[in-house]
């Protein structure tokens, strides 16, 4: 989408999850192929903006090594904000979460709302946006946007996300798979809207986003988990919905206030909802003919995919590649963004 919108762009990665490419789609673009722990001041020369998404995405990656979550989310992303603003990178656009607001309840919480993490995952990114926040001055801008629980089909599908995952089940099953008793809220937001809102962000007069933080979602798009798996069944044809035999209350319950973003932000024009987005899930799972241990095995499975590699002696246990030669790819020359 930012190829698409004319910009030139870079990617940083050390590519953890290579093998787990679910489709085609992914963008040919000149790569750092490196661990974003090692990033210099050298990589983030000559680049107008970052918009930063690396980190450990869910947090039974921390069973590996509970420090992992902040080494790398936390202490490695203010290293980063601190390159960036010392190269001269004018905008630092942070993908933050609405795992900030964790234990909210029923009320809708907006972006001056109390954070109240209750996973590591969530105090990490609390963490970078008030550390990254300090940074901020008239040649260093940071945004920070708290993204509601991802969902959609992408390049590299993840399925430990609840709407993804239950049409999963519901396709290679027939049972819409609930693994809580169904009552947190959560919202959700198309994986291409987030990236609206990114590219939104980075279009937006300056002054306007300034250390600012946005919601990132449509205040239409908070559900119950239980109102989610009713969108799947009606969606997935033949399937009943099971609750798991130790599914209990989940602490993580928020639901959220986006109008901050379609206010601030006008470019940022959503599209997708939950039925939408449960459609073309089911679609491309079954064009693909999904099977179970897909998306509960090491193919797809984020902490299963690691574990795998690990096992295999090409990862280490802190992550990182044990031959990084022998996997890294050529690395081009830096651009503008």
């Amino acid at each position: 989408m930012l190829l698409q919108a004319g910009h030139e762009v870079v990617g940083l990665d050390t590519d953890l999850f290579e093998r787990s490419t679910f489709s085609d789609g992914i963008a040919q673009i000149p790569e750092i192929h490196k661990d974003v722990r090692d990033a210099t001041l050298q990589d983030v020369k000559g680049f107008d903006a970052i918009l930063h998404l690396a980190g450990l995405s869910n947090d039974p990656l921390g069973d590996l090594n509970p420090g992992l979550t902040f080494e790398i989310n936390h202490a490695a992303s203010v290293k980063l904000a601190k390159l960036a603003k010392q190269a001269g990178v004018q905008r630092f656009i942070f993908s933050s979460s609405c795992s900030n607001y964790g234990a909210g309840g029923d009320d809708l919480l907006d972006e001056h709302s109390a954070f109240n993490p209750v996973t590591p995952y969530g105090t990490s990114k609390v963490m970078v946006e008030q550390d990254v926040a300090k940074l901020a001055d008239n040649h260093f801008s940071p945004t920070f946007l708290r993204n509601a629980t991802a969902f959609g089909v992408s390049p590299r599908l993840r399925f430990d996300l609840v709407l993804n995952n239950l049409v999963a089940w519901a396709y290679a099953t027939g049972r819409v798979y609930i693994k809580s008793d169904g009552t947190p809220w959560r919202p959700i937001v198309h994986i291409a809207d987030i990236s609206r809102a990114f590219i939104a962000a980075m279009h937006a007069p300056i002054d306007l986003v300034h250390n600012e933080a946005f919601n990132v979602g449509r205040n239409e798009d908070n559900y119950r988990i239980y109102e989610l798996a009713d969108i799947v069944k009606e969606t997935v044809p033949n399937t009943v919905i099971e609750y798991a035999a130790d599914a209990g209350p989940d602490k993580r319950c928020y639901r959220v206030d986006c109008s901050k973003i379609r206010k601030v932000l006008p470019e940022f024009q959503p599209v997708w909802d939950a039925r939408k987005g449960a459609v073309e899930l089911h679609e491309t799972y079954k064009k693909i003919g999904l099977v179970l241990e897909d998306f509960e095995g090491p193919r797809f499975k984020r902490i299963a995919h690691i574990r795998k590699l690990i096992e295999e002696g090409v990862l280490d246990s802190s992550l990182r590649w044990t031959n990084q030669e022998a996997t890294a790819p050529v690395v081009a020359g830096a651009a503008t963004v």
